[in-house]
């Protein structure tokens, strides 16, 4: 088992190979060009195709070649997968993975004063809830040891943002790796991210809901007048100047936008705002999508969907189960049939680790799968769609050739409850 493990870690691994490096090493140079066969697995090359009895071989971090009778190279290492699977890694498209979370500012007396222009210093916006500037690729720390937590649920890659504001900026497309950041890094900008949430803003605008609606409208109607001011106009006195987020917000247009909702009216706020400024949003969703179904079919839009299912509700005491709201009664019972009726819908959705432990995704996982989700569709949305959504399947997403060795290993179907994960 402990040689499994380490067997995963590595597979995890994705190297970039060249005929120069400029990371100085302190010590003997142990770069090793050879090949790795990966013999006699099960290899789940997508949702759609499995090779038994197959063979994996890689080399410098690249599938080289996949599936029956291949010739192994000479000079390759040969590992014995008899029994074992091989799938594609997960990707999660909203994580805040080695990424420092914003701290609200302790409540001292200057906290409370009023507050009506942002604190950052800089050629920023004026407020602290828009930052789009933030480039999370800048701020990412590899984190080995939660790195190690969502390696063994079966993730091998991680879009990571600063999850906190309501232009959250650019999230960066990592690998859970125990490499050095620039080797974890396949995409510094690979999304942008919004909410209707202020987060750590110490500013007072907004202040409600509505206020986070229009703040965001009046964001794109400004970013699109500051685009069409000519180079001198933005110089003159009584004008914009220089505006850092505003020019970042227009740069960020041209990458997949995401946008966290949280709720189902979230998400038909959302669209609304998507169909106003002629954008295409991937939603993410809170769990009671289900109630607005034609809703939700009606928007068109892409969708990321949590795990985190309610928890049972204690109705022992017929005192305290009389407290107990029908609806949430309900949500407890609809909750985890959400991904089965997206599924049955037709709609493209990816499923996120977001808001749930660890420790309980995949018992989750198989909670949606008992309810309707069809694992098929499970699997695409672990692995090819979050890749497509994003515009990486031709790296990861799938075991096929020239994409990066970026997969897991099991002992047996990755749904089933008795599988572990190497």
């Amino acid at each position: 088992m402990k040689k499994a493990k380490l067997l995963f870690i590595c597979c995890c691994i994705i190297l970039t190979a060249s005929a120069q490096e400029t990371f100085p090493v302190n010590g003997v140079q142990d770069y090793r060009e050879g090949y790795v066969a990966f013999t006699h697995a099960n290899i789940v090359k997508d949702s759609k195709t499995t090779f038994n009895d197959a063979t994996l071989i890689i080399k410098q971090g690249k599938i080289i070649a996949v599936g029956n009778n291949l010739t192994i190279p000479k000079d390759a290492a040969s590992i014995d997968c008899k029994g074992k699977y091989i799938y594609p890694s997960f990707i999660d498209l909203l994580s805040d993975y080695g990424i420092t979370v914003a701290q609200q500012p302790q409540r001292t007396r200057d906290f409370y004063r009023a507050q009506f222009v942002s604190d950052t210093k800089g050629a920023y916006g004026w407020n602290q809830a828009i930052r789009p500037e933030t480039d999370a690729s800048k701020i990412f720390t590899a984190n080995e040891a939660k790195a190690k937590d969502l390696r063994g649920i079966g993730f091998g890659v991680v879009l990571s943002h600063l999850q906190d504001g309501i232009a959250r900026g650019t999230g960066t497309l990592v690998t859970l790796s125990d490499e050095k950041e620039n080797l974890d890094m396949l995409k510094d900008k690979a999304a942008a991210f919004y909410s209707f949430s202020k987060g750590s803003s110490t500013q007072d605008y907004p202040t409600s809901l509505m206020g986070s609606v229009a703040l965001i409208r009046q964001t794109y109607l400004d970013a699109q007048w500051y685009k069409n001011l000519k180079p001198e106009e933005k110089q003159k006195s009584t004008s914009e100047g220089t505006n850092l987020s505003l020019e970042a917000w227009n740069n960020n247009q041209t990458l997949p936008q995401i946008f966290d909702a949280g709720e189902k009216w979230h998400v038909l706020r959302a669209k609304k705002i998507a169909d106003e400024f002629g954008v295409q949003y991937i939603i993410k969703a809170g769990g009671n999508e289900y109630q607005r179904m034609d809703e939700m079919k009606a928007t068109k839009a892409s969708f990321i969907l949590p795990l985190n299912f309610p928890n049972a509700i204690d109705v022992e005491d017929p005192n305290a189960a009389r407290m107990v709201a029908l609806g949430v009664m309900k949500h407890w019972e609809m909750a985890p049939l959400e991904p089965g009726i997206f599924d049955k819908a037709g709609l493209t959705f990816a499923l996120t680790s977001n808001g749930t432990a660890t420790t309980d995704f995949l018992a989750n996982l198989r909670k949606a799968i008992e309810n309707g989700l069809s694992e098929t569709k499970a699997l695409d949305a672990l692995t090819k769609t979050p890749a497509t959504l994003i515009g990486v399947y031709d790296k990861i997403g799938s075991i096929e050739t020239g994409k990066l060795a970026d997969f897991i290993i099991t002992t047996g179907p990755v749904f089933d409850e008795n599988t572990i994960f190497l």
